[in-house]
């Protein structure tokens, strides 16, 4: 640091912009800043000049122009003549419905494995290696392309469930019939319906609207016992019973909606060629949701095991000291200790599965890498466009969910004094 003699504030000389340390940081960020800004500005210069060669221009018109395509799985209303912006839609509610079904299962996979990769049986311990040392170390396509053979060629027609000897027979209680094309689940039904909200052409029953408000009171109301059994635990050193209590405000509501409404399981029934009163997943979903789930599941058990490594065994031993059993000891102790390890790299594997999804296109699976990545782009001929939106998209869905993971992160972390 430049010293001046005697002088405790010196006047300002722009040598000091790259002699004075305090200075000297804001000088660097600006010149980064600037350099690239200018780079930005030449890249898209360059790109702008080059489509004007090729006689386009960047434009997002495309996306209110009639569509023309078909959609097979599909969460909202859609038909070929919606425009190409509702096809995106509907693409990016498809991966998004894949992405949280993945993570759910391969969270719970992982989980599972990852604590038995640690048992003391030998051949469990093993055989769990075993999955995830052959998962993790083939690349995802492959096994998509695997998963997808196998319910091609393995799987019945669904004119196998028919006749009074039929070649197949339904599974798990008579509700599902997985078949070569798609797998027939049961469906909610309700004897007394209430109606939907109507939203354009999209609409949400008042029943669910009904659950969501009396799970959102429960959990609010949950919240407020907990303080309350805390408040009472300081003062008396004594906490109240209350998981009964909990239970109750969540179980109660919803079973009366239950019944007020009649909602029941609708089971898939064989109809001609084709299953119907159900509903009938297409393969392509399937396949993809398994794929995903098991390899991302393997790395996701490693993540676990070290995240278990990292606990003391002291904790153990004093749990066990005790008389706590080994199993609550796992999820009462360790489990939440090893969440700190565990969630940094987990945000990573939810990620890694959300961008994952786009292999899609290898079975079919019409999510946002097939709509505006595929049919959209090639009817349009808008590359530059439809690759912009898709990048924005999945970045914007990567930051929801790394934001989302370092708020739960930032709660089960280590709060210092």
């Amino acid at each position: 640091m430049v010293s001046y003699p005697g002088v405790d504030n010196p006047p300002f000389r722009l040598s000091m912009l790259i002699y004075d340390r305090r200075y000297r940081s804001l000088t660097v960020q600006v010149v980064v800043f600037i350099a690239v800004m200018l780079a930005a500005s030449w890249l898209i210069n360059n790109v702008l000049m080059n489509l004007s060669v090729l006689g386009k221009t960047l434009s997002f018109d495309f996306l209110f122009r009639r569509a023309g395509y078909d959609i097979p799985q599909q969460l909202i209303p859609y038909n070929s003549d919606d425009t190409h912006l509702r096809a995106t839609v509907v693409g990016l509610l498809n991966t998004l419905l894949v992405s949280v079904l993945g993570c759910v299962s391969a969270t719970v996979l992982g989980v599972i494995v990852g604590v038995l990769r640690l048992s003391s049986n030998w051949l469990i311990a093993r055989l769990m290696t075993i999955y995830v040392e052959v998962f993790r170390n083939i690349p995802l396509l492959l096994w998509i392309l695997v998963v997808l053979a196998i319910f091609t060629e393995v799987l019945p027609p669904p004119n196998a469930y028919r006749g009074d000897n039929p070649a197949a027979s339904m599974i798990l209680f008579d509700l599902v019939a997985p078949t070569n094309r798609y797998t027939a689940i049961p469906s909610l039904g309700m004897t007394n319906p209430p109606g939907t909200l109507a939203l354009g052409r999209e609409g949400i029953s008042w029943a669910f609207i009904a659950f969501v408000v009396v799970i959102a009171a429960a959990w609010i109301g949950h919240r407020v016992l907990r303080n309350w059994a805390q408040r009472i635990q300081d003062a008396t050193g004594r906490r109240p019973t209350t998981w009964w209590i909990t239970l109750a405000m969540y179980a109660l509501p919803v079973l009366f909606l239950t019944w007020h409404f009649g909602l029941h399981l609708v089971p898939p029934v064989l109809r001609g060629f084709n299953f119907a009163e159900g509903i009938n997943l297409d393969n392509a979903l399937v396949v993809l949701w398994l794929a995903l789930t098991l390899y991302t599941g393997a790395f996701i058990a490693e993540i676990v095991r070290a995240g278990i490594l990292a606990v003391s065994r002291g904790q153990s031993e004093a749990a066990f000291a005790l008389g706590m059993r080994p199993r609550r000891t796992m999820s009462l102790v360790v489990l939440p200790q090893a969440l700190r390890v565990i969630i940094p790299p987990l945000i990573s594997q939810y990620l890694n599965l959300t961008k994952n999804s786009s292999l899609a296109i290898a079975v079919g699976y019409m999510d946002l890498r097939g709509t505006l990545g595929g049919t959209t782009l090639n009817q349009t001929g808008r590359e530059m466009e439809c690759m912009v939106l898709m990048m924005g998209i999945y970045l914007l869905l990567s930051l929801l969910i790394s934001g989302g993971m370092n708020v739960f992160n930032s709660r089960v972390k280590l709060k210092e004094r």
